[in-house]
């Protein structure tokens, strides 16, 4: 699932390609993905690209006065194209969901793998009528964002999972599995330690994630967007490297598995060396 670095990467590139371009059309493949109606995906067609935006794991295109706010969800992605292709696009065929052509006939595609369909595509007015973006939290990269704006989150939440409480988008913005799992191997702490935690461990994970996302982007800096996935990959330290060596202590990175996602974590590093139960509600076995 692309997560904040990689949109914020993802925004990076498409300034570059889209700001002061003219649009000539959008076609929705999936109409499914479309969650909007009020605004027609006609009002883009002969106006000018503004700006491209973030907000938290949302993309925001500015044509003209319209916002054109993308979700990618787990399997969705942007894969630019210089030419738009001659053959018409079957609706709801394959894993093309739209097609954003410019006037020049180059442009981007959004796709989304697998079967189970959750990318989102809207048309409106202002980025806070998707009601994703009116819920997000602060956004940690975000000047405003502090060591003590960390410190009321993880106070309110109390005995909430730190792990669940990063990946809470109205808590905050952007982060998701995996770099939740970086963050919290960074700071050597278990993903199921309560929130609520003395003024170090704060302090420690303030660092941590400052450093975890910050470092993502610094590597995604200058890549197109064909090569972020790869790059995100070989930039993971413990998500997704299951049963391979921790890069910092050599333990074999563990898993728990859950309903419909997983995380990784090093015993070693994180929970005393004691190994996580893999099962919902896990806790560490005594």
């Amino acid at each position: 699932m692309p997560e904040l670095p990689e949109v914020h990467a993802l925004v990076t590139d498409l300034r570059g390609r889209l700001i002061g371009r003219v649009v000539e059309r959008l076609e929705v493949i999936s109409f499914a993905a479309l969650k909007t109606f009020e605004v027609p995906v006609t009002s883009l067609a002969g106006q000018v690209v503004g700006d491209v935006a973030r907000h938290g794991k949302f993309l925001d295109i500015s044509v003209g006065e319209v916002h054109l706010v993308m979700h990618l969800a787990r399997a969705g992605w942007l894969r630019w194209r210089d030419i738009a292709p001659q053959a018409p696009t079957k609706p709801n065929r394959g894993p093309l969901a739209a097609r954003l052509v410019l006037d020049d006939g180059s442009g981007f595609d959004l796709t989304e793998a697998g079967t189970k369909k959750s990318l989102a595509i809207y048309l409106v007015r202002y980025p806070l009528e998707v009601p994703g973006i009116a819920r997000l939290g602060p956004d940690p990269l975000d000047e405003a964002f502090t060591e003590d704006t960390l410190a009321g989150i993880l106070s309110r939440a109390g005995r909430a999972q730190v792990k669940g409480v990063l990946r809470n988008q109205s808590i905050l913005a952007g982060i998701g599995n995996a770099y939740s799992d970086e963050i919290l191997h960074t700071a050597k702490m278990s993903p199921f330690k309560p929130a609520a935690m003395a003024p170090a461990d704060v302090s420690r994970l303030f660092q941590a994630m400052q450093a975890t996302l910050r470092g993502a982007i610094e590597r995604a800096d200058g890549l197109a967007a064909s090569e972020l996935k790869r790059e995100k990959k070989s930039g993971l330290q413990v998500h997704g490297r299951t049963g391979e060596d921790c890069p910092v202590c050599g333990d074999s990175v563990r898993q728990v598995i859950f309903a419909d996602s997983t995380l990784q974590y090093c015993p070693t590093c994180q929970t005393g060396g004691k190994p996580l139960a893999d099962r919902v509600l896990s806790r560490l076995l005594k």
